[in-house]
């Protein structure tokens, strides 16, 4: 017969829906707002993080260019860092791990664009890096972050900010975010100047 899974359910449950009664979702406003003008400004906005927070990056990229806006037929210009292998693996191999995401942002970012890194301990130093080069590109940043919230919560503009030392949460709470940032914008998409559409994000 099988373990009772019923406590860690319960545990798991209780843990993830105190985190969403925190003083964190409080900022989730700002991430939207910014969100909301990097699309009516044609700003590109880049997502970073590593194993399941690169995927959640990629997850909500997809979530972005796309959901956000299918009701208008314009979503935001999006990209996760973490999506190209060849580019990683190239970055990593010459430069360091480390420099995987700020490389990118250096070839393809540009003042006013938006970063958001996804990191459970805010500490790799990979997302440091990129928050760091943000900042001198003139970039705007936002960074979702659990436990102490690391380095990551007090180099970005804002940090989303979740206090709970377990990993499975924190990573679930990036995509809480993300997803209700994607229903907002969807449900208010902004009201765009007439002009030539913005191109796409620097390859």
């Amino acid at each position: 017969m099988s373990a009772d899974m019923r406590p860690l359910i319960e545990g798991y449950a209780g843990r993830l829906a105190a985190a969403l009664a925190s003083p964190a979702m409080e900022a989730v406003p700002l991430l939207g707002e910014a969100l909301r003008r990097c699309w009516a400004e044609g700003a590109c906005v880049y997502l970073c993080g590593n194993g399941g927070s690169a995927a959640n990056a990629i997850h909500l990229a997809n979530d972005l260019l796309y959901g956000a806006g299918a009701a208008i037929g314009r979503g935001l210009r999006v990209e996760a860092l973490s999506a190209n292998p060849a580019v990683l693996t190239c970055l990593a191999n010459d430069l360091g791990y480390e420099a995987i995401f700020a490389e990118q942002l250096r070839a393809k970012a540009r003042p006013g664009d938006l970063l958001i890194v996804l990191s459970g301990s805010g500490n790799s130093p990979n997302v440091v890096r990129a928050l760091e080069a943000a900042a001198e590109l003139g970039m705007r940043s936002f960074a979702v972050v659990g436990y102490s919230g690391g380095r990551c919560k007090a180099l970005a503009d804002h940090a989303i900010h979740f206090a709970i030392d377990d990993m499975q949460v924190a990573e679930d709470l990036q995509l809480v975010v993300g997803h209700i940032c994607m229903q907002w914008l969807c449900a208010n998409p902004p009201v765009f100047a007439a002009q030539e559409p913005a191109a796409a994000c620097a390859t």
